[in-house]
């Protein structure tokens, strides 16, 4: 396969990102040439999201754009892989012509295949196991910052939220070894990433499918022993599996960002019930008011669903309530999708389109006023600050981040009058000023 060129896009989460990754250490082994030049690539790949119908719908115009590149460029083999391409293989490869291959999810391993295929003329629909996850061994060509890397420690998952089709795509949790992920964490230590942010459908259940229970704290008190990683971050943290000693652990280990990502999806009691999800309001609040007592500093992030099927005004008020009264520090909307084959797509009372629209601009607006108080209230403080890059237009200033902020979906700290500090570096910082995603700071 030398001399072959191969483009890449990956669309959707981390986890997505995880998967492109790998299929990029995969060409490349096998003597492909990487290039970020769609134009000049023999091989284009979309790896696709498929989680609610603006990714589905991006994911699409994705490969259309792409499919031009077989007229004006020099593609010969459009590949489509990930969550679009498991979920509709069949339809994608009837309707789209343009499209040489389908990927599954658990099919990255066969990138090679689809590739020798394509360029054979043969379309093709590869779909792997469910067990298949990959392993600190296998070929991966990072895409993020030398310094911060994802490390996906399960893939799948086991709950059956009414609203969501991921179980439908990936499948049941499947968890990797504990030594597996102090391995590949090893070696990207090695390789300079000061960073591991550790990800999953749901990071608190790891390890239930192999040990017989979760063992998130486990893992972590073997990670933290890796030299050189300075911060890791625990993201898509499910409440109902959010022990005592996993708090306890976080409180105490320096290395674990104080960070935690609750993915909550609402507040109203009975619209949780609907979902199919095990929360309460008063189990959730218990959960915060905990975290915030032992780990005093604690940032917490959560994302909020609106429009769900049946969402009342009240309900909507009982959302609009939790947000103002818990006041968590990041928050992010997101209107519900009706996606086929789950119980919420035959739901009745499905709400429209405009209202729920409505639902999610008035929910933001009540989270940006409380966003910027809360980084009002940070002004004086002093944080360690990974830096990320340099204003293009004003050279004097970095942005980085804390251990407030995860990469790609929280906002930056904007550190002036800073010419010396590179990409990488770790920095200490006063914060000037508090806005409603950013903060302003000074180095010291």
């Amino acid at each position: 396969m030398k001399n072959l060129k191969a483009g890449i896009i990956s669309l959707g989460c981390a986890k997505n990102l995880v998967d492109t990754e790998v299929m990029l250490g995969i060409l490349q082994e096998n003597g492909v040439e990487i290039t970020p030049n769609p134009a000049e690539a023999e091989i284009l790949i979309i790896n696709t999201c498929a989680f609610i119908a603006s990714a589905k719908e991006e994911s699409i115009t994705t490969v259309l754009n792409f499919s031009e590149y077989k007229q004006e460029g020099k593609c010969k083999a459009l590949i489509v892989a990930g969550c679009l391409g498991q979920r509709y293989r069949q339809e994608l490869l009837d309707e789209m012509p343009e499209v040489d291959a389908i990927i599954g999810t658990a099919a990255w391993h066969r990138i090679m295949e689809a590739v020798e295929e394509s360029l054979a003329g043969r379309r093709v629909i590869l779909i792997g196991e469910r067990e298949k996850i990959y392993s600190a061994d296998t070929p991966r060509l990072r895409t993020t910052p030398d310094y911060t890397a994802y490390v996906k420690i399960a893939e799948g998952c086991d709950h059956r939220c009414a609203f969501c089709a991921i179980p439908l795509i990936r499948g049941k949790q499947i968890s990797r070894t504990i030594e597996d992920i102090v391995a590949e964490v090893k070696k990207l230590s090695a390789a300079g990433v000061k960073e591991i942010n550790l990800i999953a459908q749901d990071t608190t259940n790891y390890g239930r499918d192999i040990y017989g229970k979760p063992r998130l704290a486990d893992l972590l008190r073997e990670l933290v022993k890796v030299e050189k990683i300075s911060w890791f971050r625990i993201l898509y943290a499910y409440p109902q599996t959010f022990t005592d000693e996993l708090i306890d652990l976080i409180a105490t280990e320096p290395k674990i960002c104080n960070y935690i990502d609750l993915p909550l999806q609402h507040a109203s009691d009975s619209v949780l019930k609907r979902m199919h999800r095990p929360d309460t309001r008063k189990s959730i609040e218990t959960l915060i008011n905990k975290l915030r007592t032992k780990i005093p500093d604690v940032s917490i992030r959560s994302t909020f669903m609106v429009g769900y099927p049946g969402e009342t005004d009240a309900e909507f008020s009982e959302l609009k309530n939790f947000v103002q009264e818990m006041r968590l520090d990041k928050v992010g909307v997101f209107v519900y999708s009706p996606e086929e084959d789950t119980p919420a797509f035959e739901m009745e009372e499905q709400i429209l389109e405009d209202v729920a629209q409505e639902r999610y601009h008035e929910l933001m607006s009540i989270q940006s006023l409380i966003s910027q108080e809360i980084n009002e209230q940070l002004e004086g403080k002093e944080f360690e600050v990974l830096i990320e890059g340099r204003d293009a237009e004003v050279p004097e200033v970095v942005a980085g981040r804390s251990y407030r902020e995860a990469p790609e979906v929280d906002g930056q700290i904007y550190i002036e009058n800073d010419s010396k500090s590179n990409p990488g570096d770790i920095v200490r910082v006063k914060v000037l000023a508090g806005f409603a995603y950013d903060l302003a700071a000074e180095k010291i």
